[in-house]
């Protein structure tokens, strides 16, 4: 495989012997860190030397945490890479202990004291936005032995997420089918996208049956799994005095509770337009029972695709030029300088992220399989990368970390305006709709899947927080039931589609999927006001992403005149997915 194609970790670090120097760096420096248990808030030289300290250890630890993670991931069954992913994730704990009374400490300190501390030391207000967002939090926070004691068992409580993670990337498999020209091919989660898209539907079949067997035949170990992990979760919440997980997560989101529900009923309350979608789905696939497994299938596709990533990176620049020079020479540079590890290899990690490294550059991994989908997860990811780049050049380490409130806001801004771009310029009428119906297809899988994924976690954190014993059968029948009722009545809901819940990694991540609502949401008003060359508003935006956390992620998305809170954000992507419908609609009669 050409290099250009592969990440180029050495960007990172020369060799191991450099990662190994940096691991010693940051043992010695947590050792000179703990000087100051005790102490902390004594006085405000205090204060900002450790926090300075922090700083500093939290820089080399991105590097050395980030290099033996995407070792490990290149090659999920390799020991040397999973012996180095266990070393980090073992220094990630050390570093939580031998910090944990940093909270706990400016928590149980005098307000008073600590704003003193802020106008007799200038130097200090760069760390000003974390230690307020401590202090916000401090009903919330533990005494030092109690945070010592949850520091010391974070290892343990990510043991769910990386059990799910060995288990279903490098031990899982799901056999073989045959596909279109009577090849033999053995099915992962990776190409699995690609099988279940078949215009095939004996192929598609063979997918989804393959694939929702494997898990069935776990699904009593991986209900275990999920379960233990919402249990870690409410215990946490439990302990802290939040009044449910979901409350946690939202507000460690600097988002609300107002948030989650603002989304809910607007989803609840327009369900018919997903419905629709599902009913004309049916008509233009001409098939007289309409399926799962037929979901996915773009009835406008003619030929299957083969886009060579070279094309696909033209294309995402000519789409996202919209957005400015500043904007589209970092995606130039992404390209030219192995950003991106870009082609499946055998226990290779499964799916797409952008992990940003500070004072590297952001890192893109990704399975290019030639397709169209494929354009979009750069483009996707690129936004995520480029949101970290703009936030670490803008901010330092600790308000650079953006929450997962507003991560998905840029990378989907992208996804939207390379449709847009892909419709303009389309001129054979067919390929236009075939384009329309993918846009259309992205927003129900990320508006109105997305949260079914988060009414599913809500009831089951519900269920798991109220004492109610949960079998396999439970969950499968909740999700069952869920998807009966976002689907309508126009598709079979196939028995198989009860385990689907079982392969979501994200639920390992607490009330994650529903930001990728609010997500598309703020995306959806943004793309249409760039588009629209707004005087100025492409400049906020870019303001906006080189924030980092420096702000709330809600006061960051009233920079860009989205408000989450409010029910009618949702309610504009419902007017744009209509409006898209409609014009396909038109198209095909």
């Amino acid at each position: 495989m050409d290099e250009k194609y592969n990440w180029k970790l050495t960007d990172i670090f020369k060799n191991d012997e450099e990662f190994n120097n940096s691991k010693n760096i940051i043992e010695d420096k947590l050792n000179k860190i703990e000087e100051y248990k005790g102490k902390l808030c004594d006085s405000a030289e205090n204060l900002y030397n450790c926090y300075k300290l922090y700083e500093e250890i939290l820089m080399i630890f991105e590097k050395v945490y980030s290099y033996g993670m995407f070792k490990y991931h290149l090659n999920m069954a390799d020991q040397e890479g999973i012996k180095k992913f266990k070393e980090v994730e073992s220094l990630a704990a050390d570093l939580d202990v031998k910090t944990s009374f940093i909270v706990p400490e400016i928590t149980y300190s005098d307000e008073n004291k600590v704003e003193e501390f802020f106008k007799e030391k200038e130097e200090l207000s760069k760390y000003k936005r974390s230690i307020y967002e401590i202090l916000e939090k401090k009903e919330h926070i533990l005494s030092k032995e109690e945070e010592n004691l949850l520091a010391n068992y974070s290892e343990v409580f990510s043991g769910p997420e990386n059990i799910f993670d060995i288990m279903t990337n490098a031990e899982f498999k799901f056999g073989k089918l045959i596909d279109e020209n009577g090849k033999e091919i053995e099915l992962t989660e990776t190409n699995y996208t690609k099988y279940v898209k078949s215009q095939n539907r004996n192929v598609r079949k063979q997918a989804f049956n393959l694939l929702y067997k494997k898990y069935s035949e776990y699904i009593n170990t991986i209900t275990e799994i999920y379960l233990t992990n919402v249990k870690c979760s409410s215990v946490t919440a439990k302990l802290r005095k939040y009044k449910s997980s979901l409350e946690e997560a939202v507000l460690n989101d600097d988002a609300s509770i107002k948030v989650y529900e603002a989304l809910m009923e607007s989803i609840n309350k327009n369900l018919s337009s997903n419905h629709e979608f599902i009913k004309l789905k049916k008509e233009l696939l001409k098939e007289k029972d309409y399926h799962m497994y037929d979901l996915y299938v773009n009835p406008f596709e003619n030929n299957e695709d083969n886009i060579t990533f070279e094309e696909a990176k033209k294309e995402v620049l000519n789409a996202l030029s919209v957005l400015g020079e500043k904007y589209t020479s970092k995606l130039q540079e992404a390209f030219d300088n192995n950003w991106i590890d870009v082609y499946e290899k055998p226990n290779k990690r499964g799916g797409a992220y952008s992990s940003g490294v500070y004072d590297v550059h952001p890192f893109v991994l990704m399975s290019f399989t030639n397709t169209k989908r494929d354009v979009s997860t750069i483009a996707h990811e690129l936004g995520h990368s480029m949101h970290s780049y703009f936030a670490e050049k803008n901010q330092n380490i600790l308000d650079s970390n953006y929450t997962i409130m507003i991560a998905e806001v840029a990378s989907t801004v992208n996804e939207i305006l390379l449709s847009e771009y892909q419709i303009v310029n389309e001129k054979d009428n067919r390929k236009k709709a075939e384009i329309i119906y993918e846009l259309l297809e992205m927003i129900r899988a990320t508006f109105f899947r997305q949260s079914m994924f988060a009414e599913f976690e809500k009831i089951i954190h519900e269920k798991i927080e109220n004492g109610e014993a949960l079998s396999s059968e439970d969950l499968n029948d909740i999700y069952y039931n869920l998807n009966q009722k976002y689907f309508g009545n126009n598709i079979i809901v196939d028995k198989e589609i009860q385990f689907e819940w079982a392969r979501i990694p994200h639920f390992y991540s607490d009330f994650y999927v529903y930001k990728y609502a609010t997500g598309i949401s703020a995306a959806i008003y943004i793309a249409n006001k760039i588009l629209k060359h707004e005087n100025g508003y492409l400049e906020k935006y870019i303001q906006m992403l080189s924030q980092g956390k420096a702000k709330k992620s809600i006061d960051l998305l009233k920079m860009v005149d989205v408000d989450l809170e409010n029910v009618e954000v949702y309610d504009e992507v419902i007017k744009y997915f209509n409006e898209k419908m409609d014009i396909l609609k038109k198209s095909y009669n």
